[in-house]
């Protein structure tokens, strides 16, 4: 069965009302929440990067039923994987078993506030991967201690852990992201529907006896009564997009990305993103995601301002109408 999420955009809310749409989408059904992990929003215009971790302690102790991920963390740079390890280890005892620790590579946009460069493709893959290592160790809850190419841990030992095991959802954009990181994942993370990454993804997993995971996604709407309210919306906080990530990975600030887009106009983001008040262009938008394989799918309302009147209009009918066709 299909599931359908939530996104607590960290980028265009802050911790209070994150943690109130948050129960709100609970209420209204909501299958999952994942919650970004951002020290800077992608535009200036979004307005809003508090930490994601308190963020998903206070979403576990006020909800109870819905799944939560982080979507994702970077644990390579800005934290060491020791950190991420305990940070997790705490939220799933907080969620009582209803958290998934989502991981990726990062974007310079975020980790480069650290002061330590910002590594190429290649380098960060080997350095997640070294790290999802060090957090399945820590996670065996024994005393650690660790020398790789990239991370030391110097006698660690995570004393609080949940009686639900962490899983591992983990971002893989490409062939050799999945060659290297499918058989250390449990779960699978892309925000395209890209059916042959989800192949990919399976065959590696089976070739070594693994048992299936979830595939989460991730795609923008930007519902309101109005659709040209909507398409300007959409234009002014989420036409970041339009570089693809090999750019997005890249540029450093929201001042690089206004300059990367300034070009991009409201029809080319209306045509890339669901905007206006019908359900139905929602629905189809979704459609390419599960045909593609992904079992979980999350949506993200652009526009702090627009969740409480999304969550209480639009939220039920459109979850009703994505179950009874995609579902």
């Amino acid at each position: 069965m299909t599931r359908f999420g939530y996104t607590l955009m960290t980028e265009q809310a802050g911790p209070k009302d994150l943690v109130r749409h948050a129960v709100s989408a609970e209420q209204v059904g909501f299958d999952f929440e994942v919650c970004s992990d951002h020290y800077s929003p992608w535009l200036a215009a979004q307005g809003h990067a508090p930490n994601a971790w308190p963020v998903l302690g206070a979403v576990a102790h006020a909800t109870s039923e819905v799944g939560l991920y982080s979507y994702v963390t970077c644990p390579t740079m800005r934290y060491h994987p020791a950190v991420v390890a305990q940070q997790a280890a705490t939220v799933q005892i907080l969620a009582e078993g209803r958290f998934t620790l989502g991981l990726g590579s990062g974007e310079n946009l975020n980790e480069h506030v650290v002061g330590q460069g910002w590594p190429t493709a290649g380098r960060r893959l080997d350095m997640l991967a070294e790290a999802i290592r060090v957090i399945r160790e820590l996670f065996g809850g024994e005393l650690v201690d660790f020398t790789g190419d990239y991370f030391t841990v110097d006698s660690a030992r995570l004393w609080d852990l949940p009686a639900e095991p962490v899983g591992l959802a983990v971002a893989m954009g490409g062939q050799r992201a999945v060659e290297q990181l499918a058989v250390l994942s449990d779960h699978l993370i892309n925000t395209a529907p890209d059916g042959d990454v989800v192949q990919g993804w399976h065959h590696q997993r089976q070739g070594m006896g693994l048992t299936e995971g979830r595939v989460v996604g991730q795609l923008p709407v930007c519902w309101d009564p109005d659709r040209d309210t909507a398409v300007a919306r959409a234009h002014d906080q989420f036409r970041w997009f339009a570089g693809g990530w090999p750019v997005n990975a890249d540029l450093p600030t929201p001042a690089g990305f206004a300059a990367a887009t300034k070009f991009v106009r409201p029809d080319d983001v209306a045509s890339a993103i669901p905007c206006g008040p019908d359900l139905d262009a929602i629905v189809e938008a979704v459609r390419p995601y599960r045909d593609a394989g992904f079992t979980d799918i999350a949506l993200i309302q652009i526009g702090g301002d627009t969740q409480d009147q999304f969550l209480a209009e639009a939220a039920t009918p459109l979850l009703s109408a994505l179950r009874a066709e995609l579902g």
